[in-house]
């Protein structure tokens, strides 16, 4: 899949490309897969600088993030992050 253009809440697949634009609709929601699979990938990036202004929230549906059982909060300008399905006791980790 290629590069993806978001403006609302959205759920990702694995492969997506996520560029987030919180610039004019203010903060949302990127949904991991429910059902991710060994290697799965996600890659979210601000695509005009505005999360400090207007939060990115990484919703994880179900499975942990870093082994911890919280969403991730993207409150950084130009924050860009991969996440990457290891297992179900890790869950999805932070890749590049």
């Amino acid at each position: 899949r290629g590069v993806v253009i978001k403006q609302a809440n959205y759920t990702a697949v694995n492969g997506d490309e996520i560029a987030a634009d919180t610039s004019t609709v203010g903060a949302f929601t990127v949904t991991l897969p429910a059902s991710p699979s060994l290697g799965d990938k996600v890659k979210v990036f601000d695509l005009y600088g505005t999360f400090s202004a207007n939060n990115l929230t990484i919703g994880r549906n179900g499975s942990d993030i870093m082994s911890i059982a919280d969403d991730l909060l993207l409150n950084k300008d130009n924050q860009s992050i991969e996440l990457t399905y290891t297992d179900a006791t890790a869950g999805w980790v932070l890749t590049g």
